[in-house]
């Protein structure tokens, strides 16, 4: 397997520092995936520049982890399972939702549910939604321009997901509890 570096700020491209140093405001540290990511300037200055947007958008952040755990699920990126799978925790989703989404199933909330639903076929059908999974999302409460915006989310998911397949960085130790198989 090609082994991929997991940077510092010593170690990294000199335009991924700026990204890292933001990283690290945020998380109160560098995750070793953001780390990873950094072998690329503009992989790092992207998700960066996507999170924003994510977290700065209409979603709650239970809300937002929610899709962020079903796409890694969906996605089957460990690393970013056990790191989503935690903050959805921490945001106040229930644990047995939070155990659903790790076994592939939508949470029992109604609005998460069809959020986790909506995401998951997102995934699994690239994109090529019918009306019956449309309608599904609308009927639980949400509006068109929030069904757009959960496709920023999924891109944002896409990025980590295929950054954690690829690169395959090691779990920090505050992520062990949720280390996911799959």
């Amino acid at each position: 397997m090609t082994r991929f570096p997991v940077h510092t700020l010593d170690t990294a491209p000199e335009t991924s520092k700026p990204s890292l140093r933001d990283a690290e405001a945020r998380f109160g540290m560098i995750p070793n995936l953001a780390a990873a990511m950094a072998t690329s300037p503009v992989l790092i200055q992207s998700f960066i520049g996507i999170f924003d947007k994510v977290h700065g958008g209409s979603f709650s952040e239970q809300q937002i982890q929610t899709v962020l755990l079903t796409d890694a699920v969906t996605n089957r990126c460990t690393w970013a399972v056990a790191l989503h799978s935690a903050l959805a925790l921490q945001a106040g989703l229930d644990a047995a939702d939070v155990d659903a989404m790790r076994a592939g199933r939508s949470p029992a909330n109604k609005q998460l549910g069809a959020l986790s639903t909506l995401a998951r076929t997102l995934i699994e059908k690239r994109g090529r939604l019918d009306e019956q999974d449309t309608e599904q999302f609308l009927a639980a409460g949400f509006g068109k321009e929030l069904l757009l915006e959960v496709i920023t989310i999924v891109a944002a998911s896409t990025i980590t997901n295929y950054t954690g397949s690829v690169t395959n960085p090691p779990l920090e130790a505050g992520l062990q509890a949720h280390a996911w198989n799959g």
